[in-house]
């Protein structure tokens, strides 16, 4: 499942990195940028709950087995859209649009199928070792990305397309341990249900909360990336592989961190204060004029946004039990994946009017300001 996913992650990474400099090339407009991350997020926003019932009534391998065939064929008409000189922006977001639907139901299946492959003190390394591979991927996919940009967009989305197929072997030779039983209840219903358990337990929603913002704030630094390598520090797509490189390997470093760590006391204060300290790091990232300097402080954001963001993911999954995994993780996932479409469109309004730097410093400085939050004033997760 590990190989699988990680072969899977670095063909869509292949793809993000040419996607993002594709719609910035044929556009000439940052919003554009924030735009189809919008479009690619909104759907888990809108149907994510739904997913999260779902996944808690059928056998997720077959939900996520459905969402990746979604995903591979867009891959596929995106390829040949660029080999025929046919594609526009809106082609683009479209089938953004049309992945980000797909993950939204494959997402919680996912999530709530990775636990049940292993016993539960063993949830934060797994957690963890997943994070490694996503990361991993975001290290090498750009890289390897980069290099097939050079030769045409279009590499790209075919390799991207071809690499679903390990995802899809991998799903086909795991052994399912845990099957949920069929329910006849609404579907809003088993919604409510969901919500309720979470809300019975203490710290829960400000988890929830917590991720919401995170992501709101933290990971449109990475959607802006090719503004930054071009506008600010004058480059061009290898520098932006390069910045996107060192995130990915900061990220790595931080995801091997908490596999070490494993299970430990006050998981919730460590995901705090590394939050302040990844808030600063994007203030000074925000300053730099020079190359390597950017890459060095992206680097130190990457490791600081896994270390916190797993911390997290690693809480909510220990409370919840398998017969409400599905739908504890769809309310998770609204909330992680929520954020980012919200503050992509944003911030991408914003930047064209006050410059990425200024805007970036801020919501650096807002990210840290949250972690002070939660660490001296709302301190449920900080007991945690």
């Amino acid at each position: 499942m590990w190989t699988g996913a990680c072969v899977s992650t670095i063909g869509t990474w292949m793809q993000s990195t040419a996607q993002a400099w594709l719609v910035y090339d044929l556009s000439k407009n940052s919003f554009y940028l924030g735009l189809d991350t919008f479009l690619a997020q909104v759907p888990i926003i809108l149907f994510s709950l739904v997913g999260g019932v779902i996944a808690d009534r059928m056998n997720r391998r077959n939900l996520l087995l459905g969402s990746q065939y979604v995903q591979m064929t867009t891959a596929f008409i995106l390829t040949a859209l660029i080999y025929f000189k046919a594609v526009q922006v809106w082609h683009i977001l479209l089938l953004s649009f049309v992945v980000g639907c797909a993950q939204a139901f494959g997402g919680p299946a996912y999530q709530a199928l990775l636990p049940t492959l292993v016993g539960k003190d063993d949830i934060p390394n797994a957690i963890a070792m997943n994070s490694i591979q996503f990361n991993l991927a975001r290290a090498i996919g750009p890289t390897i990305g980069g290099i097939a940009l050079t030769f045409g967009a279009a590499w790209c989305f075919g390799f991207n397309g071809v690499s679903f197929i390990a995802v899809i072997i991998s799903l086909y030779m795991i052994q399912v341990k845990y099957i949920p039983a069929k329910s006849s209840e609404p579907i809003l219903q088993s919604m409510g249900k969901g919500i309720g358990f979470i809300r019975s337990k203490p710290g829960m929603d400000s988890l929830i909360i917590l991720a919401f913002c995170m992501t709101l704030l933290g990971v449109p630094l990475l959607t802006f990336l090719p503004v930054f390598a071009k506008d600010v520090l004058h480059g061009d797509a290898k520098d932006f592989t390069k910045l996107l490189s060192s995130s990915g390997v900061g990220s790595i470093c931080g995801a091997l961190t908490v596999a070490y760590m494993g299970k430990m006391k006050r998981q919730g204060r460590l995901a705090l204060l590394v939050l302040v300290a990844m808030g600063s790091v994007m203030v000074l990232f925000s300053m730099s004029k020079v190359l390597w300097l950017s890459c060095i402080l992206i680097f130190f954001s990457g490791a600081a946004m896994m270390v916190s963001l797993s911390s997290v993911s690693s809480l909510v999954q220990a409370v919840a039990s398998d017969e409400m995994r599905g739908r504890v993780m769809s309310v998770f996932n609204v909330a992680f994946r929520g954020g980012m479409p919200v503050g992509s469109l944003i911030l991408g309004k914003l930047i064209p009017i006050y410059s990425a730097p200024v805007i970036m410093g801020w919501t650096g400085a807002l990210l840290a300001t949250l972690g002070l939050y939660f660490l001296l004033v709302h301190r449920k997760v900080a007991q945690l």
